[in-house]
């Protein structure tokens, strides 16, 4: 790998506490270097709809130094801006003006689709990137494994509240996550309690759990997920034996949003999005609905999701970000790209980049999860890393 003397760098899919001291800390890594970071505004479509002739194009690159980043580590979001763009299937009314009619057609793929690599390619060589650091979940660091293996040095780094990249126990956002549904389901007890209700929380969580699992860990609640179909029956007849039996006449339960139970489909809405994912109907208000049918039991719905992602990241992200980009700006000063910075048995590592025909990481059920009743798994941890999960890439 030659000299590193410019690096790009993105953030992609949804936002979540903790990437701008990512940034941050790469930007700073780099410096004492003598690299330059280059900001790629809003993910991958950064590198599918900048102007080559108009450097820096200001829409979507953002030249990044330590006086423009000193600040950005004390908030959430990202100051790169983000899209869930998918250069490898961009839609044609999503194209960008400025591509030449003869490009577009060497680019179709059919069905309405383009793959815009060869401009992503393009717009890194006028860059004159010579590695690029992609922050996202599984949608978005795909991408990064289709430019490695073009030939542009990739380092991933997960993020998503979900936490389910696979190679990795951990992911940016994650434990901001649990900590606000935390705080929130605590402040809710005494509403929920006051009116004598069942509460249903729901929580991110498509399709994998781990979001509601340890949600229900810190608040000792009950949680379905999507790893298994539940028994709605027995769920009911827990909730209302909660209720029965607290003092203050309530019962909780947490449901990820992929969350079903035997003998109904996981039912979808909507337009998919550049990476085939469509909305999920509300497993909550359903939820709630079986519940009063039921039992006649009056429920509160609280949908626990986008509040999860704002604001600053809490001491544990802003940890794990700091130390992701330095492991990732090492990796690169030695030479070492096409690599995902992560966790393994608790301890800072790096595996493949994810291949997305793995799907999501799930939940170890057997180890992690009680069925019968719907709660996690609290005996026999000795041995196991600080954040109770296993990944098995390496």
């Amino acid at each position: 790998m030659k000299p590193i003397k410019r690096i790009g760098i993105l953030t992609g899919g949804g936002d979540v506490p903790g990437l701008n001291p990512v940034i941050k800390s790469v930007v700073y890594n780099a410096s004492a270097m003598g690299a330059d970071v280059i900001g790629i505004r809003r993910g991958w479509q950064g590198l599918t709809h900048m102007r080559p002739g108009v450097l820096p194009d200001e829409e979507y690159i953002r030249p990044l130094d330590r006086i423009n980043t000193r600040h950005i580590d004390r908030t959430g979001g990202t100051v790169l801006h983000t899209s869930r763009t998918n250069a490898r299937k961009m839609k044609k009314n999503k194209l960008p003006a400025h591509i030449s009619p003869e490009k577009l057609r060497s680019m179709e793929k059919g069905d309405g689709f383009y793959d815009f690599t060869p401009v992503v390619l393009d717009n890194i060589a006028s860059l004159g990137l010579d590695c690029l650091i992609a922050i996202g979940g599984d949608d978005t660091l795909s991408y990064a494994q289709v430019l490695e293996d073009a030939g542009v040095p990739m380092i991933g780094i997960p993020k998503t509240m979900d936490n389910d990249v696979q190679g990795t126990e951990y992911c940016i956002g994650f434990s901001t996550a649990i900590t606000r549904a935390k705080d929130l389901i605590t402040r809710q007890r005494t509403t929920i309690g006051s009116h004598e209700r069942i509460g249903i929380f729901r929580i991110f969580g498509r399709d994998a759990g781990f979001t509601a699992l340890y949600t229900a860990y810190v608040t000792s609640t009950r949680c379905v997920l999507p790893e298994v179909e539940f028994d709605l029956d027995r769920l009911v007849e827990v909730l209302v034996d909660d209720k029965k039996n607290n003092p203050s006449r309530y019962a909780l339960v947490i449901a990820s949003e992929g969350a079903v139970w035997k003998g109904e489909e996981v039912r979808e809405y909507g337009e998919a999005d550049a990476y085939g994912h469509r909305k999920k109907v509300d497993i909550g208000h359903a939820l709630a609905e079986e519940i009063k049918r039921r039992t006649g039991e009056d429920t509160i719905v609280s949908d626990l999701t986008y509040d999860l992602r704002s604001g600053e990241p809490d001491a544990v992200d802003q940890m794990v970000a700091i130390t992701f980009a330095n492991v990732a700006m090492d990796l690169l000063r030695d030479g070492i790209h096409g690599r995902l910075v992560g966790v393994q048995d608790g301890k800072y590592a790096h595996a493949p980049l994810p291949d997305p025909k793995m799907g999501p990481r799930k939940l170890d059920i057997e180890r992690m999860y009680n069925i019968e009743r719907f709660r996690p798994m609290y005996t026999g941890k000795l041995g196991m890393p600080l954040l109770l999960g296993t990944v098995h890439t390496t």
